[in-house]
């Protein structure tokens, strides 16, 4: 027979023998998902080092537009760096927006009485509609949403863009900056501040978080290349009286006829 304290011995090499067993189960067991993880790790990278040239570059640049863009919006709202200037910089904003361009522009046209002045106001009055046309044709197609920080103020409210790419103040501002150039500017002085208003709209787009550097860069790009669509394209008033007369001549030609074909009954 056995004593006690040998039963107690075996007891206690039993349960030491069960927790050793346990605690080596533990440590594979961790090992195991140290290695699942590590080999999901280097698998996500293998994947992402996969990829296209092309696409890493594109990824890289988008990572970079979007740090830079969050950087330069100091005047998002007012507890920004630069929230002090918010209302001036608000005010270059709106001097580049659609609305006041388009009124400027007809009330300019209708009170004009010389030929050479309402012709240049026509021509600019078409090219800030195709400039809003283009503008708008793009965003539908891009739709890449406006940044997160963005903040839409009581003035702005009513001018929501859900859109970004490309900036139509950006746009607008090159368009209508190498248009005055061309046309209407003639000193250097003027030339000067032209090309800085134009600078100070698309900057500001960037200061309120309105739209990303890309957005800015391309909006500058297709204003300038618009510009030769509008000289290309470029309606004198004397073609624009003889369009007029023409249809204004056909619409008589057919009211008339069409009285001559009418069944008279009495």
């Amino acid at each position: 027979m056995s004593s006690p304290g040998s039963r107690r011995n075996s007891c206690r090499a039993v349960a030491c023998g069960t927790r050793l067993s346990s605690e080596g189960n533990t440590r594979r067991r961790g090992s195991s998902v140290s290695y699942l993880s590590s080999g999901a790790q280097t698998e996500d990278l293998s994947v992402s080092l996969s990829q296209p040239i092309i696409t890493i570059t594109f990824r890289f640049l988008l990572a970079v537009d979007l740090w830079l863009s969050k950087r330069l919006g100091v005047c998002a709202c007012e507890e920004s760096a630069w929230g002090s200037i918010r209302p001036l910089v608000r005010l270059v904003e709106f001097s580049g927006h659609v609305v006041p361009w388009l009124i400027g522009t007809v009330y300019t046209l209708l009170c004009r009485e010389s030929v050479v002045e309402q012709e240049i106001m026509l021509n600019l009055f078409l090219a800030l509609t195709l400039d809003l046309l283009l503008v708008r044709a793009v965003k539908t197609l891009v739709r890449r949403r406006t940044p997160a920080q963005n903040r839409s103020d009581i003035l702005s409210a009513f001018f929501v863009e859900r859109y970004s790419f490309p900036s139509g103040h950006a746009s607008r501002a090159a368009m209508c900056a190498r248009f005055f150039l061309a046309q209407i500017v003639d000193t250097a002085s003027m030339r000067v501040l032209v090309v800085s208003w134009a600078a100070l709209v698309s900057l500001s787009r960037l200061l309120l978080a309105r739209h990303y550097v890309t957005d800015v860069g391309f909006g500058l790009a297709m204003g300038y290349c618009q510009y030769s669509l509008v000289e290309r394209l470029w309606v004198t008033w004397d073609c624009l009286q003889e369009v007029l007369l023409m249809r204004l001549r056909e619409s008589f030609d057919r009211a008339y006829s069409g009285l001559w074909t009418v069944d008279w009954k009495l």
